[in-house]
């Protein structure tokens, strides 16, 4: 059995190699998960990336290996939840008609919050197919799996995208910047933005200076060294992950990948849907090694060129109200972060892998828009030059 899954863990490009593999079985026999209970698929999953993973960037990737072997068993649950997992399991779909749909009402944002308050001291059992308690498949405000123009979703996976706050906390992936490139077309967008200097130790010949001293030298050879050109550039990379981007996650990956294969000064952050207070660089450990935006800003200087990448696809509480985000109370709008960075760097422009043509339908994105000074462009070669266009004025 375990043979299949090494070979498995292969086929996914993981560097795993005998002797690991050898040092898990070590490990099975002598009985490292007989502890506790016994052996565990929890147990067995730690165990086996201790001993086949050496480095972290690689967990995402032995993540879905695992799950497709295993057949898409959870590992790892680490959502906080005070309501009954049954509550929120979805059992039905419902399908409401536009007649039906236009006459649901949506909550401003201190109604939803006080009613949500008052569900859960009132509420002692699950509901389904409703449309005033936590629950699923109605157009009920509160639960997952129903309709409602502006609710909370509680468990369960996304779907309307109508959603102003989502109760848990999920787990994000970081971008793989070792994706291979189908086509070197974003690379050869992102070489607009160069400007070329020669610094460190001398490494490359310069022939036109070896021709001329050798010629001045009557022939007698003397070899001329200049050192390396380099891009000076500098950029600030901010990457929206999670949630909505998870459809555009090959397409943003192969933008990181060309990036960080260009760009010598790359800094690169992660955030959800809008910029906040702080930022991460793994998604792991985004919740324990946070990065404070006002950092960010202090930092680096206004000489760094900041690219914003996400689809902008949000509830517009997120970017207006203070506790708009949907994973946590935060003190101050998005927009006055947005403000406030691209004030601090100049040079900016924000990257929608969205298609242009949905863009008229989405609220957020006309916020998102008025923020970046319309400075917003669509991920496609037309788009990338665009905006290497705008960042090298």
């Amino acid at each position: 059995m375990l043979i299949q899954f090494f070979y498995t863990l292969r086929a996914a490009r993981l560097p795993v190699s005998v002797k690991e593999y050898l040092t898990l079985l070590e490990a099975l026999r002598a009985g490292v998960l007989d502890d506790d209970g016994g052996p565990t698929v929890d147990k067995f999953y730690a165990l086996s990336r201790t001993t086949l993973v050496k480095d972290e960037a690689l967990f995402d990737k032995f993540d879905r290996a695992f799950a497709a072997y295993f057949k898409g068993v959870e590992l790892i649950t680490d959502l906080v939840r005070t309501l009954p997992q049954d509550w929120l399991t979805r059992q039905l779909e419902r399908e409401l008609t536009p007649e039906q749909l236009a006459q649901l009402k949506a909550m401003d944002w201190d109604e939803l919050m006080d009613t949500l308050r008052q569900r859960l001291q009132e509420q002692n059992e699950r509901h389904e197919g409703g449309n005033r308690w936590i629950g699923t498949g109605g157009t009920s405000p509160f639960g997952n799996g129903g309709v409602n123009p502006r609710g909370v979703r509680i468990g369960g996976p996304g779907g309307q995208r109508s959603a102003v706050k989502v109760w848990e906390q999920r787990a994000y992936k970081d971008y793989d910047d070792q994706i291979e490139l189908g086509t070197r077309n974003i690379k050869v967008a992102l070489r607009r933005l160069r400007r070329f200097a020669r610094e460190g130790s001398e490494l490359e010949l310069d022939l036109d200076d070896t021709i001329h001293k050798t010629a001045a030298n009557a022939g007698m050879l003397d070899i001329r060294m200049v050192p390396e050109r380099h891009n000076k550039v500098k950029l600030l990379l901010l990457m929206d992950v999670g949630g909505t981007m998870d459809e555009h996650v090959h397409r943003v990956e192969e933008l990181f990948s060309a990036v960080k294969s260009e760009f010598k000064h790359l800094e690169f952050f992660y955030f959800h849907n809008c910029v906040y207070d702080h930022v991460w660089r793994n998604n792991r450990r985004r919740f324990s090694e946070k990065t404070s935006t006002w950092d960010l800003i202090h930092k680096y200087n206004r000489d760094y060129k900041l690219i914003f990448v996400g689809d902008a696809t949000m509830s517009p509480y997120e970017i207006l109200q203070p506790g708009g985000s949907v994973e946590y109370n935060n003190e101050e709008a998005g927009a006055q972060w947005l403000q406030r960075l691209t004030q601090a760097f100049p040079k900016h422009v924000w990257i929608n892998p969205e298609p242009a043509g949905v863009w008229q339908y989405r609220q957020s994105i006309a916020l998102i828009q008025q923020l970046m000074q319309q400075r917003m462009m669509p991920l496609s070669m037309s788009g990338l030059e665009q905006a290497m266009r705008v960042l090298n004025r």
